[in-house]
């Protein structure tokens, strides 16, 4: 018997993939060695002394803006904590005079029980004789004039004892709020003096040294331009004292400018006086973000502390106190003027004469005098 031819179709032969394969590989080796040569391509150019110096600066001006944050809403939370306290106090006098309220209200229900609710007509039978009955029907009317009273009253002191808890709740939602918003700038302060020190502890000693005579550049620099402000200033007083003399011999002027100052220009003197005293016993004592003395102060801190100090209370951020008293040009600044720097008015020092101002400057310094031309000027303003 002849065999049978087969059905099925044949094979067909495959062709081998080893060259795929090494083409592959080549191909993998190829990506392997670009993205070597992109790792191993120049690194980032490390930054120049002056743009460290710039961005350090710029890190403490942000810490300063988050530390006015800080303050202010620390400032909120203490406001809110204490009008807090009073709801909850009040709250609690109001719950007991519901209270009271409900004990009367009580009492009055007890004594209807026991009388069995009468009604008049039988009042009248069982009464001794007619006048018992109306002494008796009067004590009762009096009485119900009483229990409507009494009702009233503890209808009324329901209704306060619920706004209060209502205003209460409310209250501590805002200080939940507050104390939010200071945990978050507190949190912002501390990321921003973390970012500047980390920055300068990668610098070399030599890059270091470099850094400090970029410093006392600018330092000289603020200096110089302290002692132009100085020199203008002593010409215009120069000046107006003459005009000063010149116009008392006519006797049409006081001579104000003359060191006989009188009335509120010589309790202005005072007062300044007294802020510059204690603003120079703080000098070398630590700038603390946050800080209101009498240890350590932040820039906001020590201004508000000096002229507390000379009887005059100003509010304690540097947003705030920018806005309090006259704003004055910088030609025209006296002792005991206020002197705001930044766009952001992040900081603010106390000015003491001849360009210069006595200040909290950033964290790691102390309390010190300085030129008021060292930070961009933003404002001057006279508190009092």
């Amino acid at each position: 018997m002849p065999a049978l031819a087969s059905h099925r179709k044949p094979r067909p032969r495959v062709r081998s993939t080893v060259p795929a394969v090494g083409l592959t590989s080549a191909a993998l080796a190829s990506v392997t060695l670009l993205s070597s040569q992109s790792a191993m391509a120049a690194p980032t150019p490390k930054p120049s002394i002056e743009e460290v110096q710039k961005k350090v600066d710029d890190l403490y001006r942000q810490a300063g803006n988050a530390t006015q944050k800080y303050n202010q809403a620390k400032e909120a939370t203490d406001q809110q904590k204490s009008r807090v306290d009073t709801l909850l106090d009040d709250v609690a006098k109001r719950t007991e005079k519901v209270n009271d309220a409900r004990r009367t209200l009580g009492s009055y229900a007890a004594a209807q029980y026991r009388n069995g609710g009468l009604a008049p007509t039988a009042t009248f039978f069982l009464a001794d004789d007619p006048q018992s009955f109306f002494d008796q029907t009067h004590l009762m009317d009096r009485m119900a004039e009483r229990q409507q009273q009494a009702v009233a009253n503890f209808r009324t002191q329901q209704a306060k004892v619920s706004k209060q808890r209502a205003q209460a709740v409310e209250s501590l939602e805002t200080l939940t709020e507050s104390q939010a918003t200071l945990r978050t700038s507190k949190q912002d302060v501390q990321t921003k003096l973390t970012e500047a020190r980390t920055l300068l502890s990668k610098l070399t000693a030599e890059e270091k040294a470099r850094l400090a005579e970029l410093e006392r550049k600018k330092e000289a620099e603020a200096e110089r331009k302290a002692a132009e402000l100085a020199k203008k200033q002593a010409a215009a007083k120069k000046e107006a004292e003459r005009k000063a003399e010149e116009s008392g011999g006519s006797g049409t002027e006081t001579g104000s400018g003359t060191g006989s100052d009188t009335g509120s220009g010589s309790s202005a003197s005072t007062k300044a006086e007294k802020v510059l005293a204690f603003a120079r016993a703080q000098i070398g004592k630590p700038y603390v973000w946050g800080a209101t003395g009498p240890a350590s102060y932040d820039c906001s801190g020590l201004t508000q502390a000096a002229w507390k100090a000379a009887g005059v209370d100003i509010p304690r951020t540097t947003w705030d106190q920018v806005n309090v008293g006259t704003r004055i040009a910088t030609a025209d600044l006296q002792p005991g003027d206020l002197v705001f720097f930044y766009d952001d008015i992040s900081h603010v020092g106390i000015y003491k004469g001849d360009g210069m101002m006595i200040h909290a400057p950033k964290p790691g310094a102390n309390v010190r005098e300085e030129s008021i031309y060292y930070m961009p000027i933003y404002g001057s303003v006279r508190p009092a």
